[in-house]
């Protein structure tokens, strides 16, 4: 989630103080990511470094409010305009606890995928029925009506990927999988990653 262009698209549609655009953020995405104000003011501070906003003076509260430049409307139009990268490698936690339990003599990888599988079941059920506890036909309900719609569909995701790895272990025997430690020392510098296999 980009913290700092967001900002940015908002404060495009005039000038905001901190508790405002934080107030503004979470009206437009359900309050699902809710952001603290020390992390705006921040993000905030680097925007003005950057020259992409400015201070532009205090009201009768003393209410700082930033207002945006060109440069940081053209960032905000480049950011709406653009699709969003996915890099190629992944860090997702759960593919590499399942890709470690399934090689590790001794693991039992069906038992991780259960118990994952079960609070995966749990999730969508609890995001299921706040999704349908809240009416969607204002703006912000429908804003936040699409942000749980993406969890909830992600989740469903989720449990596919855990089926098919499941039939995937299920296709070898079990001693086929598991690696002990290697005997090879590594020499030291970064070893070849995905990238570079799938370039070569």
């Amino acid at each position: 989630m980009s913290v700092r262009q967001s900002l940015l698209a908002i404060l495009a549609q005039g000038p905001c103080y901190g508790y405002q655009l934080r107030h503004e953020f979470d009206r437009r995405t359900g309050s699902v990511w809710p952001l603290n104000v020390g992390q705006i003011y921040n993000t905030l501070e680097r925007l003005e470094r950057d020259g992409l906003v400015v201070r532009s003076g205090a009201d009768e509260l003393g209410h700082v409010y930033w207002e945006i430049t060109d440069a940081g409307r053209a960032d905000a139009d480049r950011w709406m305009s653009s699709p969003v990268t996915r890099t190629q490698t992944t860090r997702d936690e759960l593919a590499i606890k399942v890709a470690i339990a399934a090689t590790l003599p001794g693991s039992d990888a069906s038992a991780v995928i259960a118990a994952q599988r079960d609070a995966s079941v749990a999730h969508l059920a609890s995001l299921r029925g706040v999704r349908s506890s809240r009416d969607d036909s204002s703006p912000e309900g429908l804003a936040w009506s699409l942000v749980m719609d993406s969890m909830i569909l992600a989740t469903e995701s989720e449990l596919r990927w855990l089926d098919h790895v499941e039939t995937r272990l299920g296709e070898h025997p079990q001693h086929a999988l598991t690696l002990g430690l290697a005997v090879d020392r590594p020499k030291r510098g970064r070893p070849a990653g995905v990238g570079s296999a799938a370039s070569a």
